[in-house]
């Protein structure tokens, strides 16, 4: 049988190479992003990493083993510790306090990836919670290594590319492929197919996150 994750990832396989031609992730690389959509980004990415954190210690409470639980409890944590030291130091050095910080608005993109993110944690079966995490991992490790090789050394944002390129972030990367791959063995053909719409769609919100930064995006009404 073929695993799931090389399922997966030959179904998003055209969306992740519109998502490394993004201009926000282009510009990046290039070190000529903007410091203010950089700042937009990394304060949504605050908001969408603490209710990432919940949706993954929902998932390590409800894993089928000691394995699963102990690989989503430490990714929650990491998740967090990202957010208080990597998004604190950057956002002191882009002029963005705590206080403005904690006061700021989840965008529409935000808001409805998050509740995704939620609603799974809460309404589907583990397998498709641990698809519909998935994404954020790898494509965030596609992505940052895509980035580190193309980078400038004076990128003036080297801190969150060396974050995303480290070599333990993709082997925790790789824990949770193997992970998804083992849950879908288990799994019935019904499942499985849950599983991938699953990662589809939070594959999608990936694009839209990036995407709404470079925008920043703000509600209509």
């Amino acid at each position: 049988m073929t695993r799931f994750s090389e399922t997966a990832w030959q179904s998003i396989a055209p969306l992740y190479g519109k998502i490394a031609d993004l201009p926000f992730n282009r510009e990046l690389a290039a070190g000529s992003l903007s410091p203010e959509r950089f700042r937009f980004y990394i304060l949504q990415d605050s908001l969408y990493l603490a209710a990432y954190a919940r949706a993954l210690s929902l998932a390590a409470a409800r894993a089928p083993d000691g394995e699963a639980a102990t690989i989503f409890t430490r990714s929650a944590q990491g998740a967090i510790e990202v957010e208080q030291a990597l998004h604190g130091g950057i956002l002191e050095r882009f002029g963005v306090d705590r206080p403005t910080a904690e006061k700021t608005e989840a965008s529409p993109t935000c808001f409805a990836y998050t509740n995704f993110l939620l609603a799974a944690a809460q309404k589907e079966s583990f397998e498709v919670l641990a698809a519909a995490i998935l994404p954020c991992f790898w494509i965030y490790w596609k992505i940052g290594c895509g980035i580190s090789e193309a980078a400038r050394p004076e990128n003036p944002y080297a801190e969150w590319i060396a974050t995303y390129s480290d070599p333990a972030f993709g082997a925790a990367t790789q824990s949770v492929v193997d992970l998804c791959d083992r849950a879908a063995l288990a799994a019935g053909s019904a499942e499985r197919a849950r599983m991938l719409t699953a990662f589809i769609q939070s594959s999608r919100y990936e694009w839209m996150f990036w995407d709404s930064a470079y925008r920043q995006e703000g509600w209509p009404v």
